[in-house]
């Protein structure tokens, strides 16, 4: 019998393609998408969730976190008053003495993990799966993208669950071409999926995450699905 999985899912390229190949492994019937809200501007992905589960013939679990970032002045926020930037990580990264890009939601992945592991462990999951990847941690532009952390917290979750769960990243060396790579081989419904840290009706285009999911597509020779 297959493992049951658990996968945070937001509905953007990472999170989907993660799902994807989370179905692929263990089987549609054994993969449950967990969805979390926490108070993030760009809602839009909440929409693009729900339609790629759609797709896939999935429900999903829905989690609200969102009293835990109240305090935070983080630009992906909705309390915010802080503007997103409109350039690249590496560009963001420049000026940045703490080597923190503005949209580093504190401990996000953290916290993420840390919740989906006792529901998963409550559901009878043997794994969760997360869509970190070393461009998102390069420069420590996000931290709880590292290899490092992975490694770190799914020490954590092995150990705190008694060795019945454990976490993976199966990007976490990968650039995010090479996810869209390996999204373009499992049929990834990209056209669904939604990026840009704006929740406007279109994606800006300029935002770091704009920017990386445009390079990402670029590399592999493709037109993003999502612009056709």
């Amino acid at each position: 019998m297959k493992e049951k999985a658990m996968v945070l899912f937001s509905g953007g390229i990472d999170s989907t393609t993660c799902l994807a190949l989370a179905i692929e492994r263990h089987g549609k019937e054994q993969v449950i998408p967990l969805s979390i809200t926490y108070g993030q501007k760009h809602e839009k992905e909440i929409e693009a969730a729900a339609k790629i589960l759609t797709y896939y013939g999935l429900n999903g679990k829905q989690l609200d976190l969102t009293p835990v970032f109240a305090e935070s002045s983080c630009s992906l926020l909705s309390h915010s008053q802080q503007e997103i930037p409109k350039e690249s990580y590496a560009s963001q990264l420049e000026n940045r003495p703490d080597g923190l890009v503005s949209t580093y939601v504190p401990f996000r992945n953290g916290l993420f993990l840390a919740s989906a592991a006792s529901m998963a462990l409550s559901m009878g999951c043997s794994c969760i799966y997360y869509g970190a990847h070393q461009d998102d941690a390069a420069g420590s532009a996000y931290p709880d993208c590292s290899r490092a952390f992975f490694d770190s917290m799914n020490l954590a979750v092995t150990l705190g669950s008694g060795k019945t769960l454990r976490l993976e990243a199966p990007f976490i060396n990968s650039s995010k071409a090479d996810v869209v790579k390996e999204g373009l081989r499992l049929r990834v419904p990209y056209e669904l999926t939604w990026s840009c840290y704006e929740g406007g009706q279109f994606p800006c285009g300029r935002c770091g995450t704009c920017i990386d999911r445009q390079n990402a597509f670029e590399a592999n020779h493709v037109k993003d699905p999502a612009l056709l």
